[in-house]
């Protein structure tokens, strides 16, 4: 079985680190002048430029090996085809399936799950439509203006963003904000600026259970009606759920027809494309909605059909694996040059870091290498100013993708000129350094490792696009690492200790705990 402990071609590549261990970048490049061309790649409009990491050609044919020792085709086969990858909890993998925009049937255990996955759309488009048209109307008879979103981590973080990656699109009549935090002035500051006439409420939680969701969702309720003066108002008007548990959807007051549905098989922090996305469709229209799913669409099928070597999502998979399992790099820095792409970093975060933050393998084993990054980052050109100064002189090789729309705004040339040239000279001084300077306090190192991720546009599509590639990265390193991408168990354990705390459960804690919870408990009047 496949490990990377006993990987023949894991081995192959500690000897290639320790034989390149001098080797520069740019030496690279003077060796070969046609490297850009021959390390990027374009899919669906996103161009990915590799060419600035310290990976040889032979280091990249045996990081090709790897994906084939691995039985990275097979592991990919076997997510499409609907087979339970994600062991631990039993359960299919199919984002791609709410995305599927082919005619052809996806199965789990023989059932076919386009019918209900396009039923799910079909409401999603009837319900848009009404909102946006004025159709629908608040109980006093009032458009809807306002859309809440109330959900967190994968209900937030995925359409969170992706309504602030496309806000030039939105619809002027709707305003969205999105409630995540339990800490209370979150809601408030949301709730205090809204009429509660024109507003409509997105409880988002698959198991309609999630503590901050349902305590966020609670306060909402009475906010709204405390609002109307009437604590028995039928509330079906400014209340819709996004849910798996029918159940808890009622007894909390929201109308069955006014729920959306979702399948155990959507992990949170891949639903964006299913009726969590539903805030993204509100805000750009359905038609903008379904462009951003044939985006992530031909993603998939690049990633099931296309070569490793031509393959987007594989190369950035293996350049990560390079970096991290043999030059050492723990970190991976976000730095879109875009503004309306600033919650990007935070959505991959969770991406990457909640998908294989794992010491534990798919055999229930400990592992004895390293697996995912600690992933961070913020907008260029803020980061400049930032963090920059530890990229460039720091002791710590941290790399960095670079990504930027080329649509940026017509009117604005000097903007744009700053914009894209400051980008590219952080690539390229990451790359050469300073090497002789005239003050030894200004040296860089230089060959630090970057990409390059350039979009034709900032469209629904292309951030599909781009969205998808990352997802399938992922899923990649997770098979070469030999883990299970698809569950989160160390999230749960604080969950379960702070679910205990405030049922007042007698344990025994530490004495440091156990000082400040009675300091919480004596401050706190429920």
């Amino acid at each position: 079985m496949y490990s990377p402990s006993s990987s023949v071609v894991w081995a192959k590549l500690q000897k290639l680190a320790k034989q390149h261990e001098d080797d520069q970048i740019i030496d690279y490049f003077g060796h070969n002048p046609q490297r850009f061309a021959q390390m990027s790649v374009k899919v669906s409009g996103l161009l990915l430029d590799y060419s600035k990491n310290r990976i040889s050609d032979k280091i990249l044919d045996t990081l090709i090996e790897l994906l084939d020792e691995c039985s990275i085709k097979e592991a990919i086969d076997k997510m499409y085809s609907g087979v339970a990858i994600n062991g631990t909890e039993n359960r299919a993998v199919l984002h791609s399936a709410l995305r599927n925009r082919s005619k052809q049937p996806v199965y789990i255990n023989g059932v076919d799950v386009m019918p209900s996955v396009n039923g799910a759309l079909d409401k999603m488009q009837r319900f848009v439509d009404k909102v946006r048209s004025g159709e629908w109307l608040g109980y006093s008879g009032k458009v809807i203006r306002n859309i809440v979103n109330i959900g967190i981590g994968g209900s937030d973080l995925g359409p969170h963003m992706v309504c602030e990656a496309l806000a030039a699109g939105h619809y002027a009549g709707i305003s969205s904000y999105f409630v995540s935090n339990v800490d209370s002035t979150h809601i408030q500051s949301v709730l205090n600026n809204l009429s509660h006439h024109e507003t409509l409420f997105i409880i988002s939680s698959k198991s309609f259970t999630t503590q901050e969701t349902t305590l966020n969702a609670q306060s909402a309720k009475k906010w709204f009606l405390s609002q109307a003066g009437k604590q028995d108002l039928d509330i079906h008007q400014h209340f819709v759920a996004v849910s798996a548990n029918v159940i808890a959807v009622e007894n909390f007051g929201i109308a069955k027809e006014n729920m959306f549905e979702l399948w155990d098989w959507v992990g949170g922090r891949y639903s964006l494309w299913s009726s969590i996305g539903l805030p993204i469709a509100l805000s750009i229209g359905y038609q903008g909605f379904i462009e951003l799913l044939e985006g992530a669409h031909e993603i998939d099928q690049h990633f099931q059909s296309a070569p490793a070597a031509e393959n987007l999502p594989m190369l950035l998979a293996i350049i990560g694996v390079w970096n991290i399992n043999f030059l050492g790099a723990d970190n991976q820095a976000i730095v879109p040059y875009d503004q309306t792409l600033h919650l990007l970093p935070a959505f991959l975060q969770q991406l990457d870091m909640e998908s294989n933050g794992k010491t534990i393998d798919r055999q229930g084993q400990e592992i004895d290498y390293s697996t995912g990054p600690i992933v961070w980052g913020q907008t260029g050109t803020n980061g400049q100013h930032a963090f920059f100064q530890l990229l460039h002189q720091g002791s710590n090789c941290i790399p960095v993708d670079f990504i930027v729309s080329l649509s940026q705004s017509p009117d604005t040339p000097e903007h744009n000129l700053v914009l894209f040239t400051n980008m590219l000279a952080q690539a390229e001084a990451l790359m050469i350094g300073n090497k002789t300077p005239e003050h030894s306090y200004s040296y860089c190192q230089g060959n630090k490792p970057s990409n390059i991720l350039l979009l034709d546009d900032l469209s629904p599509k292309s951030l599909g696009a781009l969205i998808a590639t990352y997802e399938h990265k992922v899923f990649v390193q997770g098979v070469i690492w030999n883990i299970n991408s698809f569950d989160q168990w160390g999230v749960q354990l604080g969950k379960t200790l702070a679910a205990n705390m405030i049922d007042n459960q007698q344990r025994s804690h530490d004495s440091s705990t156990a000082s400040l919870l009675n300091i919480v408990r004596s401050t706190i009047h429920e």
